[in-house]
């Protein structure tokens, strides 16, 4: 039993801890299985402030299986954060009686809500 414990002591200070084995493919598995796999491994920290893609190409470092770039185009949480900017101008210009600055501002937030949900229906889709 202290062998045990002795050679787990030793894999971990060499840094040569086995991985978990992978059933299937990250994209394929749910956030709890990911975050499963990823509370396992001690250089993975924060696991649980993590969404699904965080979750993902932090495992594929780990793993050191090759990232395929990025789509062109922004990230849901970039456009839901200029959607936010923009709600907050259009307040602003509300309240200063800025009615054209109000109207852009309030357009803009609309088109990037209708990026979201082209996203969303594409992700579903792939």
């Amino acid at each position: 039993m202290e062998e045990v414990k002795n050679q787990e002591e030793a894999q971990v200070e060499e840094g040569t801890k086995e991985l978990p084995k992978l059933e299937k493919k990250l994209e394929k598995m749910t956030i709890k299985e990911l975050r499963e796999i990823a509370l396992q491994i001690p250089e993975i920290s924060g696991v649980h402030g993590m969404n699904k893609e965080e979750l993902i190409s932090a495992l594929k470092k780990v793993y050191g299986i090759k990232e395929e770039p990025k789509k062109v185009g922004a990230s849901m949480r970039e456009i839901k954060a200029k959607i936010k900017k923009f709600k907050a101008l259009a307040e602003e210009a509300k309240k200063n009686k800025e009615w054209e600055k109000y109207e852009r501002y309030r357009k803009l937030a609309s088109r990037f809500k209708k990026r979201t949900r082209k996203l969303a229906k594409f992700a579903k889709v792939a």
